[in-house]
């Protein structure tokens, strides 16, 4: 199983590159941020500095869209990143949610989703695509390489993801949403004509390390808000029984009455007091190492293939500690 740490650019810019250096040395192979550039800082201005920093790591958004940046200079960002640096870039990608909805737009459709997604792989590799009517191609791009995981949750989502991703996005370590979105993807892939184990599966959640259960809940219950977003747009197209969406995704959210994206992300935010306990505990990590050993190791025998540490608490120095000296070694033995 690989490790990946997902940053917020908060200000100072450098403290990200630090983190993400600092994460390298404990073994996490992959570096990722949130890109929400109303939100925080621009992300692909700190990709160069933190691929600087590193030596091995991989780094990209979790996630971009496709509405908030022209497709090709998305393309031309991750190419140019690849050549700098040597094809350590990965593009996570979704419809949007803050990102979009914070400058009042819709996240993007399914078919924009898919259809940027050809773009954007084609431009980085030097294939020339077409885009708007036009004819493109980066012509000092040959060689670059670059893998686009798709952040899904809902069955059509998914379905995309597998017939034309090259790996998936999951944003909760809940073991059961877990399997049935794995499965879910695996499918279309197959059904696609595709290999389904070619494709990279990523599980991407809050991990806090200690002792103090209830602090740790505290700090980290902003996630349930968060996927909270995504879960109503779901709600809204399935229903919030049947319509293929297990209820273990959907109950949660009955007592949401709005989302304040100025606390996107950070600890206390107050239109976060509808998500209850068992589902922090269920979509995040917490607890001790044994505790955190234990869910990963159920993850990765569910077909994940990294996870990835919100890393937006308290303890953050700690956690990267806690995730070298003792997580990591137990999963890679």
């Amino acid at each position: 199983m690989d490790f990946g740490v997902v940053l917020q650019t908060d200000p100072p810019a450098w403290r990200v590159v630090d983190l993400a250096r600092q994460a390298e040395t404990h073994g996490f192979s992959h570096g990722w941020t949130f890109d929400s550039h109303v939100l925080w800082q621009e992300p692909f201005v700190i990709y160069s500095q933190m691929l600087s920093a590193t030596n091995r790591m991989t780094i990209g958004p979790m996630v971009t869209n496709p509405g908030t940046r022209n497709w090709t200079v998305i393309a031309s960002l991750f190419a140019t990143l690849n050549d700098m640096f040597g094809n350590r870039t990965v593009c996570g990608i979704g419809r949007g949610d803050s990102a979009m909805r914070v400058l009042g737009h819709t996240p993007t459709s399914l078919a924009t989703l898919a259809e940027s997604m050809r773009v954007i792989k084609g431009l980085v590799e030097g294939r020339p695509v077409d885009y708007n009517g036009t004819r493109q191609q980066f012509p000092w791009s040959a060689g670059s390489r670059l893998d686009i995981l798709m952040a899904a949750y809902g069955p059509r989502a998914l379905r995309l993801c597998g017939e034309q991703a090259d790996g998936f996005i999951l944003q909760l370590a809940d073991p059961q949403i877990t399997e049935w979105t794995i499965a879910a993807v695996r499918k279309a892939a197959v059904e696609a004509g595709r290999d389904p184990d070619e494709l990279y599966m990523c599980v991407a959640a809050p991990a806090y390390v200690g002792d103090d259960l209830a602090h740790q809940r505290d700090q980290v219950r902003w996630f349930g808000g968060m996927v909270g977003n995504h879960v109503a747009d779901l709600v809204d197209r399935y229903g919030d029984t049947g319509g293929g969406v297990p209820q273990a995704l959907t109950d949660y959210i009955r007592g949401r009455e709005g989302y304040d994206y100025s606390g996107h992300g950070k600890a206390g935010n107050v239109h976060t007091d509808f998500v209850p306990d068992e589902v922090i505990d269920r979509f995040c990590i917490l607890g001790d190492a044994d505790n955190h050993i234990a869910r990963l190791q159920e993850l990765r025998d569910l077909g994940v293939d990294q996870f990835a540490i919100y890393l937006m608490h308290d303890q953050k120095d700690e956690t990267l500690n806690a995730y070298g000296q003792r997580i990591i070694p137990a999963l890679r033995d």
